[in-house]
């Protein structure tokens, strides 16, 4: 497996990666588009900071690409969507630079109460303005929180210890939540209307670009102070730049910026009222190596061992929890194919239901596995592990997954319903022994069949011979039966039975009703 390196990292994490066996690492920093996108095709990993931009026509030219490392927490400079349908992980390290994205917030409003940066540059210039920096304590002062997550956390943790009033608004986060954080959540028009300080910790998607806007300044408590040091696009630089000229913003922090570097057009860049850095949220010696060293292993143990943690675009599944769910995943991808190989019509709808001790997982990765099994053979798409919940809603499929109580005979059992446009089928599986995958029921009939090799399936009238002809007519023909599983409902009604055969059938032996399967 070969992993390239794009952007300036701790030498640990590449320590980290030429370690592992199995692996080989190279450093090419600085590389164009058009580069990245000629060299892409030979590596297996890809790992990155804020850099170098992923787009859909880099992923394009990924042939062999199998995941995608972010050592940092925003993952908005690599297309995800694009990644996800080509089938590949994307992963980031949150947690790893919260302390020092939360630090440097609290930094910026402290500097911005006591005008640092500006007084700075006056005794710079050979100047003593004493009356011109006066300041503002904080103590007793509200600060207002967008976003109240992981460094929305610290902050908040941070402003309570300078004996600030802290007030939040977040409609993902419950009361309970709040009150062990020790913050009021409010709604967004009174945090704006309360707020003496405004610091932003939400990421950039449709709902939040240019959240502050306009309307949002007009909505604020005259002389507010605002700090954003999550993402670039969430404030509008234009329309802050007029409400600091309006006198009703009194001051700004900014480290993140719509566009990175920053132009020079910038009207905020004129403003002495505000205070700016180049992106250094991350920027410590601490925070990088964190993450590196985090993105590193990551990275190593999902091309080495399958294990997945902190994917953007796929349940991650902790390697503690791999080795219980293994089974499980197994089981899913083979039932999910078998049912993949019967169906007629296009599909409308599937329901993943969860029996017995599997329900006390995170089913999420088995649900994917029965998604993958089964789309894989009915799309003309390569499906995958990471792409198959997208497929599935690119083709208008409704999946569902349900936790049932109902008795069951298995001490685990996953069913899975097709429903097409034609039909609704009905395969349920089971492990035996932990471990040992079985198909417990087709439809109506329970029976006992072994997921492996080549299966024909075949329904019929439960007559005398039956049997034996297709035995005979299998032997004839140079088949030889593994295993043979039997299933009726009532003498002299309807049958099922499923072959388990060495070779696959020609297509001169099979009848209307009658279909090899695979697995």
């Amino acid at each position: 497996m070969k992993i390239l390196i794009s952007d300036s990292m701790s030498g640990k994490a590449v320590e980290i990666l030429k370690n592992t066996p199995g692996i080989e690492c190279d450093v090419i920093t600085g590389l164009k588009p058009d580069e990245l996108k000629a060299r892409i095709k030979d590596y297996h990993g890809l790992v990155v900071r804020s850099a170098t931009k992923v787009t859909a026509d880099i992923l394009e030219a990924a042939e062999n690409l199998k995941v995608i490392g972010r050592a940092g927490t925003g993952v908005d400079n690599i297309d995800t969507v694009a990644a996800t349908k080509k089938g590949v992980v994307v992963m980031n390290t949150p947690g790893g630079n919260t302390v020092t994205t939360a630090e440097h917030a609290v930094a910026m409003l402290l500097s911005l109460s006591r005008k640092i940066p500006q007084a700075t540059a006056s005794m710079k210039r050979g100047e003593w303005e004493k009356k011109k920096f006066e300041g503002t304590e904080v103590t007793g002062k509200t600060l207002g929180v967008l976003g109240v997550g992981n460094i929305g956390g610290v902050v908040v943790s941070r402003a309570l210890g300078l004996k600030m009033n802290v007030i939040a608004y977040d409609p993902f986060i419950s009361a309970e939540a709040a009150d062990k954080l020790g913050v009021t959540l409010v709604s967004m028009d009174e945090l704006f209307k309360r707020s003496d300080f405004i610091s932003i910790h939400v990421p950039l998607t449709n709902e939040t670009k240019n959240i502050l806007n306009e309307e949002a300044f007009k909505k604020m408590k005259k002389g507010v102070k605002i700090i954003n040091c999550a993402r670039g696009g969430i404030v509008d630089e234009r329309a802050l730049a007029e409400a600091i000229k309006a006198k009703i913003v009194s001051g700004a922090a900014l480290d993140v910026f719509e566009k990175e570097p920053t132009p020079a057009d910038n009207p905020l860049l004129t403003l002495e009222e505000v205070i700016l850095t180049p992106h250094l949220g991350a920027s410590t010696h601490e925070a990088q190596e964190n993450v590196a060293v985090a993105i590193a292993g990551q990275i190593a143990d999902y091309l080495t061992t399958g294990t997945i943690r902190n994917a953007v675009n796929v349940p991650s599944v902790p390697a503690e929890l791999l080795a219980a769910l293994n089974p499980y995943i197994s089981l899913g991808e083979k039932l999910g194919s078998f049912q993949g190989q019967i169906l007629k019509g296009g599909i409308e709808e599937v329901t993943v239901e969860y029996s017995g001790d599997v329900v006390n997982y995170d089913v999420a990765p088995i649900t994917i596995a029965c998604l993958k099994g089964l789309l894989d053979k009915v799309m003309d798409t390569y499906v995958n592990f990471v792409n198959a919940p997208f497929v599935a809603k690119e083709r208008g499929i409704r999946v569902v997954e349900m936790k049932s109580s109902r008795p069951t005979d298995f001490t685990s059992s996953i069913t899975i319903k097709v429903k097409t446009r034609d039909e609704e089928n009905i395969v349920e599986g089971a492990l035996f022994g932990k471990k040992e995958p079985r198909i417990v029921r087709i439809d109506k009939f329970f029976l006992d069949a072994v997921p492996e090799g080549y299966l024909l399936l075949l329904h019929n009238e439960d007559k005398p011979g039956v049997i034996g002809n297709v035995g005979t007519l299998l032997g004839a023909n140079g088949v030889n039966i593994a295993r043979l599983h039997l299933g009726r409902q009532s003498v002299g009604r309807e049958a099922v039975s499923v072959w388990s055969v060495d070779t696959p059938i020609s297509k001169g032996l099979m009848e209307v009703d009658s279909r090899t399967i695979s697995l």
